[in-house]
């Protein structure tokens, strides 16, 4: 029941801000996992939460199946290279490096295109080769490390496109959801994964995921934007505080 209940607000909170492990992985250290094992399994669990809220954000995808197809397959390419690049290198030397990029991109998030967040559109925004560029070294960042790789593919897409907040935050759901799918496979192969930690972690994910698209589709996007922000920055002093302390 505790990891349904810690699934559930990682789910929620995933969708909505990209912040969903910050929920999970902890839970899963809390029963007993050892790290790498929780590691793994929360990576596997996570699909769940981006099923679930890909099944919620129908009306935000109208209109996007091209920059989800092209953005999904750069996701993927970039998520094998970062786990790559984990097998090569270890993590503690990009420690020291990620808050500032996590801090970067929870500002990054405050700023405003023309277009208001309120406003509805279904036009096909067609991903750019810079956007593209940004998003498998975000990728390559989450396969490497994956801190809060949703709060920076937010912060970039909201930045590069016209979209409002809504509709950006279910094409990074989908993004993410396509790169975790990746390295959760290999993982299901290769991983330690607990799947007795697994099922119940999923279960809340699913549901959580599903109910996120709802709270930003009908939350105030300014105030909306400002949490999410906090989150991220909240997240950035906890890892500067670890790296530099």
């Amino acid at each position: 029941m505790w990891l349904v209940l810690a699934g559930f607000g990682g789910g929620l909170i995933g969708s909505v801000a990209g912040l969903a492990s910050l929920v999970s992985y902890p839970a899963l250290l809390a029963v007993g996992l050892p790290p790498l094992s929780a590691n793994v399994s929360n990576t596997v669990a996570l699909v769940f939460g981006s099923v679930g809220s890909a099944s919620g954000s129908v009306v935000e995808l109208r209109g996007q199946r091209g920059s989800v197809r092209r953005l999904g397959a750069v996701a993927v390419a970039g998520g094998v290279c970062g786990g790559l690049l984990l097998l090569a290198t270890p993590s503690s030397t990009f420690v020291r490096i990620v808050p500032w990029l996590i801090a970067g991109a929870s500002l990054a998030i405050l700023v405003r295109r023309k277009t208001p967040d309120g406003a509805p559109s279904t036009e096909t925004h067609a991903p750019t080769w810079a956007l593209s560029g940004g998003v498998f070294l975000i990728a390559v960042y989450g396969g490497y490390f994956g801190a809060a790789a949703g709060v920076l593919l937010l912060a970039l897409l909201l930045i590069a496109t016209a979209e409002p907040l809504a509709r950006s935050n279910a094409l990074k759901n989908v993004v993410i959801g396509l790169a975790n799918a990746v390295a959760a496979v290999a993982f299901v192969a290769f991983g330690p994964v607990r799947w007795s930690a697994v099922v119940p972690l999923a279960i809340g994910f699913l549901i959580g995921g599903r109910l996120g698209p709802l709270v930003v589709r009908r939350a105030p996007p300014g105030p909306l934007r400002v949490l999410i922000a906090c989150g991220g920055l909240a997240l950035a002093v906890h890892l500067g505080l670890d790296a530099y302390g």
